[in-house]
């Protein structure tokens, strides 16, 4: 069930813009949308309407039948209402206590900035989101006339949703290649002296998550252009890495407004649009950026009192804001829990043990570029709509609404495109040079907070103060091919690398991960490429390492110790693939890569940054060091494989499972597996998928328009009773992409086909064959 624990001073302002939006949804419940939407194989809506009202209507009604509990859940989760309905102990999906859940999204979604976001919206992305909140509360009031589906519980935190609550959602998303990843460093910041009055959070716990984010959000993505393509068309395959559960998990559909907008794809929870998808001109995917959508800044406390600043000399107080939160007893009783947030003219305090202290000399403050984002939603109405590679790029190129992801594109002509043009602060060479501490130096950018002078620059062409513009990012259009990996802007194409940017947007001195190389070698020479080749980049299921450090391996394993001939063993008899035939010979090298992965030296050759397709590479087994650390490895691998009940002849497709008990294939990115998964114990010798391949589309343009081929790997629907629960995983499972029906001929000829037309007038129309 959803909510439940799982393992694994601007008053008169705000009030106006509260006021407005009240205004919105007297509209709202008055307004008359029709839509028709379509089912067709592994229960795939396709919605068709006059307008956006209409549209966002179908988009909410049939979302809220597939996926309700899950809505209702992200909904209470970004309201800041975990506590009050669930209690502060409870957890959120990602194992985030309620409570700090609650004061973060209290302090993320105020009202002014959750009305100031609606109200900068264009006429046609509010119709859409109000559309879409009426039509999941249609199909609200449908199914609790049935009874609410078993993940709702009791049901009593499932409401209604308002457009504000779209928002709301928006907003997180926003935030999460950002201020999400410090939750409990916020709302737990606290000067010395009452530090030790505040409740102490789970750092373990969060930094595991932060160092997981890319890891549960990666992607992979190929454009492949006209010179390289079989038909001498654009080609394109998405492989995006995100979420198997949660406020992440994608949905597919296709959306349809006659001569304005036809696009299928695949969208976020709660997003009336298409974050993933084709048209009939182009192709379109995301991957996970490297670039930095935040900064630090280290303040200098006035040495009388910690909860002042330093800034150009003068002593300035943090502002503070008080968060309240409704919290459930366990005798059912409400009680208040308030906590104080504070903040600095660079953003909120946040406090992270060990790493972001406060004491009384330094603070940090958190500046998160995405808080002002607020076209985010435009920008992908403009890309589902763009009729043109260049009408795509010119809108990422005004707008400037993507938040953390890179993007890549094909075109019907065969024109690639990669565009690492997402909402970056504006902190050069120069600035970075002037103000950051080298002594500091880390994953995150930490600057000078003492000086006004070491503010991100601002530009007037950027579509936002203190964002990078738009000409400073890095962009490529080619003929052959682009991709990417999750690795930084410079190898999108080697014959044109992208090199002299801002560390903060894209580095050129580190090694490409290994499954960046995995795609390099599959697309180097000048062979035709076609769809197949494509898909079999995932679905071979080949982890890359292997072919670097096995021969190694065995090598060693010719003269190594009895005490590990059972593992040597199993990497010999290992097929050097991921998929569901797999032995435990999997599983031990991956056991061994992790261990060595902690000593670079271990490799025989190392990184070299003129070479980056081909290094490191090699296992120094000639070394006496690494034959040790290998041994320790392997005992230590043996010892695990053994208490987690995986006997040694078991097979991969006997361990990694959906929640439905479906075998999974594919294995740890940091392999090189194409097909990547990330996956958690659960039981003896069993691990469930929570991350991994979601929304596999390949796209190639034909002379008679798109052709797609696809999958949504843990399938449409989150409701364990839903026919469309586990359809698309099991033919992920058996690795059988299905056809995406698209045109008009396409959708009426699937076997499975039906329609029905829902409308704000009619709420008696008939839909009880829907599920």
């Amino acid at each position: 069930m959803y909510p439940l624990s799982r393992p694994l001073t601007h008053l008169c302002l705000a009030a106006a813009l509260v006021a407005s939006s009240i205004v919105a949804h007297a509209k709202e419940a008055a307004g008359d949308a029709t839509a028709q939407i379509r089912r067709t194989s592994f229960g795939v809506p396709h919605i068709l309407a006059n307008n956006e009202r209409g549209l966002g209507y179908g988009i909410g009604y049939a979302y809220a039948q597939d996926n309700l509990c899950l809505l209702a859940n992200e909904v209470l989760t970004v309201n800041g209402e975990r506590s009050r309905f669930l209690g502060a102990q409870g957890k959120t999906f990602e194992q985030r206590d309620n409570l700090d859940s609650d004061l973060f999204f209290t302090w993320l979604n105020t009202p002014i900035a959750v009305s100031g976001f609606l109200q900068a919206q264009p006429a046609s992305v509010r119709d859409l989101l109000e559309g879409y909140a009426s039509g999941f509360n249609r199909a609200l009031g449908e199914r609790k006339a049935q009874g609410l589906p078993a993940e709702c519980g009791a049901g009593d935190w499932v409401r209604p949703i308002t457009s504000l609550d779209l928002v709301k959602l928006t907003r997180r998303l926003l935030v999460e290649g950002g201020a999400g990843q410090f939750v409990e460093a916020l709302v737990g910041a606290a000067p010395p002296k009452l530090a030790a009055q505040r409740p102490v959070s789970d750092f373990s716990l969060a930094l595991e998550r932060q160092q997981r984010f890319a890891s549960e959000r990666g992607s992979n993505a190929v454009a492949v252009g006209s010179q390289r393509s079989a038909n001498g068309r654009g080609l394109l395959l998405a492989n995006p890495h995100f979420p198997w559960m949660g406020g992440m998990r994608f949905y597919q559909m296709q959306l349809t407004i006659p001569g304005k907008l036809d696009v299928m794809g695949a969208a976020l929870p709660g997003l009336p649009l298409v974050n993933i998808g084709f048209n009939r001109h182009l192709a379109w995917t995301h991957t996970v950026d490297t670039s930095k959508h935040f900064t630090l800044y280290r303040l200098e406390l006035d040495p009388n009192d910690a909860t002042r600043y330093l800034l150009d000399g003068k002593s300035l107080p943090l502002a503070r804001q008080t968060l309240t939160v409704s919290v459930k007893g366990q005798d059912g009783a409400l009680s208040q829990v308030e906590r104080e947030v504070y903040a600095s003219s660079f953003g909120p305090v946040v406090q992270w043990p060990g790493k972001l202290d406060w004491d009384n000399r330094h603070a940090y403050s958190l500046r998160d570029a995405n808080l002002d984002n607020s076209r985010v939603l435009q920008q992908w109405y403009q890309i589902n709509r763009a009729d043109s590679l260049q009408a795509l790029k010119a809108s990422v190129a005004q707008l400037q609404g993507i938040p953390w992801v890179n993007t890549l594109a094909v075109d019907e002509a065969g024109q690639a495109l990669y565009l690492n043009q997402s909402v970056v602060p504006f902190v050069d060479k120069d600035l970075l040079a002037q103000c950051s501490n080298p002594a500091l130096t880390g994953p995150a950018v930490v600057l000078d907070g003492s000086r006004s002078a070491c503010q991100w620059k601002v530009d007037p062409q950027a579509a936002q103060p203190g964002i990078t513009p738009a000409h400073l990012l890095p962009s490529l259009e080619r003929r052959d091919f682009v991709q990417n990996s999750n690795d930084p802007a410079w190898m999108a194409n080697p014959a044109q690398p992208l090199t002299g940017f801002s560390p903060l947007i894209s580095r050129d001195d580190q090694a490409l991960s290994l499954r960046g190389r995995f795609a390099l070698q599959r697309l180097q020479g000048k062979q035709k490429l076609g769809v197949q080749q494509l898909q079999d980049m995932v679905l071979d299921d080949e982890v890359y390492a292997a072919s670097l450090l096995l021969p190694d391996l065995l090598n060693w394993c010719k003269s190594a110790e009895a005490d590990v001939a059972a593992l040597c063993a199993s990497l010999n008899a290992w097929n050097g693939k991921a998929d569901l035939d797999a032995g435990i010979g999997l599983l031990h090298f991956h056991n061994l890569f992790t261990a060595l992965a902690e000593h670079p030296q271990s490799w025989r050759v190392a990184f070299d940054p003129a070479d980056p397709q081909h290094t490191p590479r090699g296992l120094a087994v000639e070394q006496a060091a690494v034959r040790k650390l290998l041994h320790q490895a392997a005992l230590d691998s043996l010892q695990q494989l053994a208490e987690a009940g995986v006997g040694n002849d078991s097979r991969w497709g006997q361990i990694q499972h959906s929640l439905d008990g479906t075998p999974v294939p594919g294995g740890p990115q940091a392999l090189g597996v194409y097909n990547a998964m990330y996956s958690v114990a659960q039981g003896q010798g069993k691990r469930l998928v929570v991350s991994g391949t979601s929304y596999l589309q390949v796209v190639s343009f034909t002379e008679q328009g798109p052709q797609a081929r696809g999958l949504l790997a843990f399938s449409q629907s989150s409701e364990a009773g839903s026919a469309h629960s586990a359809d698309q995983t099991r033919a992920f499972s058996a690795k059988q992409l299905a056809p995406i029906a698209f045109t008009e001929a396409q959708i009426k000829a699937d076997p499975q086909y039906r329609q029905y037309v829902i409308s704000e007038r009619d709420k008696a129309a008939l839909a009880s064959s829907l599920r």
